[in-house]
């Protein structure tokens, strides 16, 4: 069965109440106050990644899809690579306006309106049951006017769900990425497009980032 936005599915649902749950009451099992949990600084580490498509492609408006709580964009200062400080993330990527979206955080919860130069995504994808990744992400290139960035791990997770699951429920090799992100972009042939995929290899499981896309 095919489903999408109108029509999710049943897992992309139960997940949905599970994940506000977590976002309104934090991790109880292991401590953690709901002022942690999914703070959206997951996007730290990526943020040098996203910067020169920013710059290249001239954006100055970026949606932040599935952003969590949006603290990365409160942060009183921003390190760069170089060690250089900067005032907040916005003036790091020197861009206009970021509107955050996140489903299960009800500040950000509503469908944003119109589209953006750029649309980003950092540690999300995994989340989301499998059978609703294609319309995702055909979600994610219909916002997207210039560029649409993400990141993915494709290994278990630290974190576990409150029922207990492991909170990566999608864990796919890079080369069914490559083929959705194919097929997908095919229909968005003016978007650039760059996914970086983690999985775990070798006996020692080190993790190995497959570049994905045409930026």
């Amino acid at each position: 069965m095919s489903y999408n936005r109108a029509h999710p599915s049943p897992r992309y649902l139960e997940l949905q109440k599970l994940y506000r749950t977590m976002h309104e009451q934090g991790e109880v099992s292991l401590g953690i106050p709901a002022t942690n949990t999914f703070p959206g600084k997951s996007l730290i580490p990526q943020m040098a990644r996203i910067r020169p498509l920013i710059a290249r492609y001239g954006a100055q408006t970026i949606l932040d899809y599935g952003s969590g709580k949006g603290r990365q964009y409160e942060m009183s200062g921003v390190v760069d690579e170089t060690g250089r400080r900067w005032p907040s993330m916005m003036d790091y990527w020197n861009v206009e306006e970021v509107v955050c979206y996140d489903p299960c955080y009800k500040p950000f919860s509503e469908l944003p309106k119109g589209k953006f130069d750029g649309v980003i995504s950092t540690d999300v994808l995994e989340h989301c049951p499998e059978e609703d990744i294609p319309w995702i992400i055909e979600e994610m290139f219909g916002y997207a006017e210039r560029f649409v960035f993400a990141n993915v791990a494709c290994y278990p997770a630290r974190k576990q769900q409150p029922n207990g699951e492991n909170a990566h429920c999608t864990i796919r090799p890079a080369q069914w990425w490559q083929e959705l992100l194919g097929a997908v972009s095919a229909r968005h042939a003016a978007i650039k497009w760059e996914f970086w995929i983690s999985t775990r290899e070798g006996e020692s499981g080190q993790i190995v980032e497959h570049k994905l896309g045409n930026t």
